[in-house]
């Protein structure tokens, strides 16, 4: 069987020295897991109901939401159980699955990012032919393709982990599990998942990251050789959104990667608060980014606001 259920369980950790203001911390988790579940529910069902946004660009944004809304419900459960209930455990099997979601989400939003990279620079360089390349059988074929590397190249070291033995504390330093957490405890020889994360996330995150560099030079050359003042800002105005989003992901990620890896004395508790912004503030900010940034999307709020309005004064 691929996960042990008779060995013994994990704990979750909150935030260590603060357990008495656990309940407090727990109602502004609640807030904020509460806005992004209905910021990106929000842009989803916008999306699914306003045909005008039936377009490439909003069903990467759709894509790009139910990505948020997928790790916001992956980490809310286990995240409220240890701050507002004090719930610490988590069975071995539940545990691998979570990181497993954790991680793999974490790529296909990579992924979602680096092809809204391409949307844009199809639409700025070819747009009389945006259409004819970017067809919805393609799209769907895209996100597939998106999907699939997320939750196919982190399977290896779920395996691995997930057949180790382990041996002494079982406690976590997260209220979630992380395969860098867990795998902290095995008793085993860890080798190939130290060094398959590395190489994953050079062919992932890095490799993503480059790309979309890339995306945006030919996007500035081909925005630069526009006559027109107006027109070139028209151009990268519909750039401005998937920049800031871009922006919101890796920033956190370099930030999280700085202080795991040169913050050795820094408190354990910036490491903790860390790495609850990298999973937070992205699935937190995306929606806000998108309904202030694009237009279509913040008239299609207001419509919405609108007939909600008046269902009421009926």
């Amino acid at each position: 069987m691929w996960f042990n259920i008779s060995a013994a369980p994990f704990l979750l950790t909150g935030f260590p020295g603060l357990g008495i203001f656990h309940p407090w911390i727990s109602i502004s988790f609640f807030v904020i897991y509460v806005s992004m579940l209905l910021g990106n529910g929000t842009i989803l069902y916008l999306i699914r109901e306003d045909h005008t946004l039936h377009q490439p660009m909003y069903y990467f944004v759709a894509l790009l939401a139910a990505t948020d809304l997928g790790v916001t419900l992956t980490t809310m459960p286990t995240v409220l159980g240890v701050l507002w209930l004090g719930h610490r455990a988590i069975s071995q099997g539940a545990c691998y699955f979570q990181a497993y979601l954790i991680h793999s989400l974490s790529i296909v939003e990579s992924g979602v990012l680096l092809v809204m990279a391409y949307d844009r620079f199809i639409a700025i360089h070819s747009p009389l032919r945006y259409t004819s390349i970017l067809t919805n059988a393609r799209v769907v074929k895209i996100g597939l393709g998106v999907l699939m590397r997320g939750f196919t190249l982190i399977v290896p070291v779920i395996i691995t982990l997930s057949g180790f033995p382990y041996c002494g504390s079982h406690v976590l330093s997260h209220a979630f599990c992380l395969h860098q957490d867990v795998i902290k405890l095995a008793c085993a020889d860890i080798t190939f998942n130290r060094l398959y994360p590395i190489v994953l996330v050079s062919l992932t995150g890095f490799l993503d990251s480059v790309l979309i560099l890339i995306s945006y030079i030919l996007i500035l050359n081909t925005v630069m050789g526009i006559a027109s003042g107006k027109e070139q800002a028209k151009a990268l105005n519909t750039c401005v959104s998937h920049i800031s989003c871009v922006l919101v992901f890796y920033v956190t990620v370099t930030g999280l990667t700085l202080i795991h890896r040169f913050g050795k004395y820094v408190p354990h508790v910036v490491h903790i608060i860390m790495s609850y912004i990298y999973f937070l503030f992205p699935p937190f900010m995306n929606p806000i980014i998108y309904s202030i940034k694009t237009k279509q999307i913040r008239n299609g709020i207001n419509r919405l606001l609108s007939l909600q309005n008046k269902s009421f004064n009926l």
